[in-house]
């Protein structure tokens, strides 16, 4: 059985326009956000094995708050270079090559592709993954190589402004 989880990188700042898009950190908000919904799947008793970001300041930023509140270290993230602007082909050929001694894996990139491959994996639609937004399927598939081919069941869909941790 795996497990993922598929997140937004939390809300960016745009104080300096004149900053390259991969180098906008997180805002004040995008960070008390990350280790919030970390906690609401932790109170979920939803574990990540493995965490997986795009190198982008803000997506890494996500991941580091998110590894913290699950009690792992920076250097347990791996950093892939191609979820950055990455599209549903990627997410796909990422997955495939992770490794399957891990059963849960968070993934953490940015829309429009996180969107368009969440679209992709389950009959469940969103219209946009929020920022801080996270995701989750579970497959029985044995390997993640399976995983994208295998049925898929959708878990959740919350996000920070979301009630859905109310119910």
């Amino acid at each position: 059985m795996k497990t993922l989880f598929l997140i937004r990188h939390a809300k960016s700042s745009w104080d300096e326009p004149s900053a390259d898009d991969f180098d906008r950190p997180l805002n004040e908000r995008g960070k008390k956000d990350a280790p919030a919904m970390a906690k609401r799947m932790i109170r979920n008793k939803l574990g990540i094995d493995l965490f997986v970001s795009s190198p982008a300041r803000r997506a890494k930023a996500t991941a580091r708050l998110f590894a913290e509140a699950f009690s792992h270290e920076e250097k347990d993230i791996c950093y892939h270079q191609e979820l950055y602007q990455a599209d549903s082909s990627t997410f796909s050929s990422v997955i495939s090559r992770l490794d399957d001694k891990y059963q849960s894996v968070a993934i953490f990139s940015h829309n429009p592709g996180i969107t368009d491959f969440v679209n992709s994996i389950t009959e469940v639609r969103v219209d946009n993954m929020p920022t801080c937004s996270v995701f989750g399927v579970r497959s029985a598939a044995r390997t993640w190589k399976e995983f994208i081919s295998h049925q898929k069941e959708f878990l959740f869909f919350d996000f920070p402004k979301s009630d859905a941790h109310h119910r």
